[in-house]
């Protein structure tokens, strides 16, 4: 199998724990470098993964024993922390955004074309059974040619529940960067890239209340929409409505709907790896459950890094920076055009990568 691919992570906060879990599970990872600002939770972090080790930002992109960046910080730092793994040679995988703008997400782009060193991001959610499946479906024409699709994410906020949530609510945050990766990424993977967005938003409140832990009752800004509804026109032909919101509390809605010339199929929860796809169609007495036939069995966070490493010349990485950067241009286009009010077309249309077959988790957790 050869050497392990070398992690090193950048950024401890509450989501490393879903990857530092996966990682420890697969044969051919090794996580062998932890780096935050606070050196303290670095430091935690690496006496709980035996053979690593704690060290500051620089010196991990600089070590000869990390192979790929795992870039975990906040928005507003995914891009300098990639260009500077890229620029060390680095391969780099970062969470969702890509970046706070197409402008970085260029320079990100164009750095990694340039040092020939692979770059994915965040959401890799939709390599699962859940959206996976439902591709799958739709592309063997299970409900006829798509027409049109529904995707909901409503909320009353992270502030309810997440201790520090500042950055939420500031650029790179807001219910649309924050959550939209997901709902995005899946509708493209059912629909196709979108050559043009009209959007519309709203701020309900100019501050928020953290509801819990040691800033409990505290007021902070909120610089962002906060209610975010968009028309996503995609080249195949298909139009979708995405709504994110951080102003609701929550909906009846499906996740995600696609409706056909010859039946509906609801996908669920494009945040999880899993879950139900249901299918409808004229004559049928309700929804049918249908059994998963594609995506990674089982899987967790951290598995489109793991499918970034294992790319070849003739396998494209299926969480990859080009879908990131179309994922970025919907969503800044989507702000863009609330602002302006204008409909506005888009500057990317990647080639989607090969859908991923029905793999149990026993193969994907051994990397090759």
């Amino acid at each position: 199998m050869g050497e392990p691919h070398r992690i090193g992570v950048v950024g401890v906060g509450t989501i490393s724990r879903a990857y530092l879990d996966t990682f420890a599970r697969v044969e051919g990872a090794a996580v062998t470098a932890f780096a935050d600002l606070d050196l303290a939770r670095a430091e935690a972090a690496a006496a709980g993964v035996p053979g690593s080790r704690a060290m500051a930002v620089p010196d991990l992109i600089a070590s000869d024993d990390v192979d790929v960046v795992l870039n975990l910080t906040i928005p507003a730092a995914h891009a300098e922390i990639a260009l500077a793994a890229i620029a060390a040679g680095k391969g780099v995988y970062g969470e969702k955004p890509l970046a706070l703008s197409m402008a970085e997400g260029r320079e990100i782009s164009d750095a990694a074309a340039a040092r020939g060193v692979p770059f994915g991001s965040a959401p890799d959610t939709v390599l699962g059974t859940g959206t996976q499946t439902a591709r799958r479906l739709l592309g063997d024409g299970a409900i006829g040619r798509p027409v049109s699709a529904n995707a909901v994410m409503i909320t009353p906020g992270h502030e309810r529940w997440h201790p520090a949530p500042d950055f939420y609510y500031r650029a790179g945050g807001g219910p649309l960067l924050d959550m939209g990766p997901y709902y995005v990424a899946s509708l493209v993977q059912l629909l196709g890239p979108v050559r043009a967005v009209f959007g519309a938003g709203s701020r309900t409140r100019d501050e928020r209340v953290i509801a819990g832990g040691d800033r409990a009752g505290e007021r902070i800004p909120v610089d962002v929409l906060t209610h975010v509804t968009g028309i996503l026109e995609h080249a195949g032909g298909a139009i979708s409505t995405l709504t994110t919101s951080f102003d609701g509390t929550r909906t009846t809605a499906a996740p995600i709907e696609v409706h056909g010339e010859e039946g509906s199929l609801a996908v669920p929860d494009p945040n999880t790896f899993g879950g139900a796809v249901r299918v409808v169609r004229p004559g049928d007495d309700g929804w049918h459950e249908a059994e998963p036939s594609a995506g990674y069995v089982d899987a967790s966070r951290g598995v489109g890094i793991l499918d970034l490493v294992t790319a070849t010349p003739d396998r494209a990485a299926r969480a990859s920076g080009e879908l990131a950067m179309h994922h970025l241009d919907v969503m800044t286009a989507l702000l863009a055009s609330a602002e302006s009010g204008r409909r506005i077309e888009l500057a990317t249309s990647p080639a989607l990568p090969p859908a991923v077959p029905l793999t149990p988790e026993a193969d994907w957790r051994r990397l090759r």
